[in-house]
């Protein structure tokens, strides 16, 4: 078993007391010592962000896993956080988490749309398009990215 898949069976169980999963681990060289970055995001049911107290409550609990199995066996800095949104969605748990957001497409024919998401049904998302409800399976996005808004829906009046 590799190094970054202990890590994520380690930290999934300190993730999960704190109601969030591992979205993914990587493992990187930080001069003498080893870098392990654990991403960490609500589950895929649930839209909103992750909350501070349950990321800080997550990385003391993913820490003292790592410690207690000696994993990584050498020196390391933990760095837990959230993916951010800037993080491409690629993933049809990315789309679930991004419900109600607005988002930018890129289809895999060139073309490009900016919606709402407002669900994803299978493999299908669903868009609130200005020009009505628009219906494209996520095989056919190349590229998805969530836009930041400094008002969102769920705020207006």
């Amino acid at each position: 078993m590799d190094l970054t898949t202990r890590i994520a069976e380690l930290a999934a169980p300190g993730a999960a007391a704190a109601g969030l999963e591992v979205d993914s681990v990587s493992v990187s060289p930080a001069g003498k010592r080893t870098r392990v970055t654990v991403t960490l995001d609500l589950p895929e049911t649930e839209v909103g962000g992750a909350d501070l107290d349950a990321i800080a409550a997550a990385s003391r609990a993913i820490g003292a896993a790592l410690d207690e199995a000696n994993v990584p066996s050498t020196p390391y800095v933990l760095e837990v956080g959230t993916p951010g949104t800037d993080r491409p969605l690629t993933e049809r748990r990315h789309y679930l988490r991004a419900r109600t957001r607005l988002v930018a497409l890129v289809l895999v024919d060139g073309t490009t749309t900016t919606a709402r998401l407002t669900d994803v049904d299978g493999d299908t998302l669903v868009l609130g398009a200005p020009h009505g409800e628009e219906r494209i399976a996520i095989d056919n996005v190349a590229e998805g990215r969530i836009e930041v808004e400094l008002k969102r829906m769920d705020q207006e009046d």
